[in-house]
């Protein structure tokens, strides 16, 4: 991965555009099949940030690339077979694209954010303090900050529109959103999912503290995976040779960033400040080195 440059926006000239996201851009190939392209674009507190993190949508396009090819023994995933070299692409931009940018499978999305968490940090950890419980889930008491929790639990969110926040949501309302037998597939699956992936990132020193999971269903109803797995922007990886009960662990991701900006006056509004050097230099490595633990890569 010897490439520098980085890319913020896409504007592809043969193909017509989807869907802009805070990361991806989306843009149609043919009526089954679209092209994602992980951009280098980083958001925090839901507002995209003006500076591209450099090799970011080459990482994560590489991490769940390696995610999807080992995880088909428990679920289908998007990816579709198509390459590059079979759509219609200017030199230009099959350079720009180059390591970033997949042909999947044209599905219909799900409306819920699959979350899976094996400890107790973060929105979980406040959600204990006052309840003890986790999403309507009780825990034992007295687990401490960042604790591993006696087994992984499944705590969907529904999808918010762009710039909202996604919300916790009970089982019973993904029932009701999707029919039990797909949200029990839906659970189980990311269940599954994490437990195979935290099982191979702790024997490369990385912690999979929680994840999020999206799924969609072809035309036969079936189950997929799609969108991104277990990335740096999807999950909370920790380095396990660190971790310590009670206190809240450095990221592989943009915790990093996060903590940065929480020492700016700023109201956590577009638009996003710019970043030093250092923080995206640093940024970019953290990032890498998770793409290094997790695939040898």
């Amino acid at each position: 991965m010897d490439e520098i440059r980085t890319v913020h926006t896409t504007a592809l000239r043969h193909l017509p555009r989807l869907h802009t996201g805070k990361v991806r851009d989306i843009y149609e190939v043919d009526a089954e099949h679209m092209l994602i392209v992980t951009t280098d674009r980083l958001s925090a507190f839901d507002v995209v940030l003006p500076d591209p993190i450099p090799y970011k949508g080459r990482v994560l396009t590489e991490i769940s690339d390696f995610w999807f090819r080992h995880t088909t023994a428990i679920v289908p995933n998007q990816l579709s077979g198509m390459t590059l070299a079979q759509l219609q692409l200017d030199t230009d931009e099959r350079e720009l694209l180059a390591g970033r940018a997949i042909v999947v499978r044209r599905l219909k999305a799900l409306p819920v954010e699959a979350v899976v968490r094996g400890y107790l940090i973060g929105s979980g950890w406040k959600d204990y303090q006052r309840s003890g419980a986790v999403c309507g889930i009780a825990l034992p008491a007295g687990l401490q900050l960042a604790e591993r929790l006696p087994q992984p639990i499944f705590t969907p969110a529904s999808k918010a529109p762009a710039g909202q926040h996604d919300e916790n949501i009970s089982f019973a309302e993904v029932e009701s959103l999707i029919g039990a037998k797909l949200a029990a597939q839906i659970r189980d699956t990311s269940l599954a999912l994490y437990d195979f992936a935290a099982a191979h990132a702790r024997q490369r020193g990385i912690i999979i503290a929680d994840t999020k999971f999206e799924f969609g269903v072809d035309a036969a109803g079936q189950l997929v995976l799609i969108d991104e797995v277990l990335t740096p922007d999807s999950s909370r990886f920790w380095p396990a040779d660190t971790y310590r009960v009670g206190i809240s662990p450095p990221s592989f991701d943009k915790q990093f960033v996060r903590d940065y900006l929480e020492t700016l006056d700023w109201n956590k509004k577009a638009p996003a400040p710019r970043l030093p050097e250092e923080i995206i230099r640093r940024t970019s490595e953290k990032y890498r080195e998770a793409l290094t633990r997790l695939t040898g890569g």
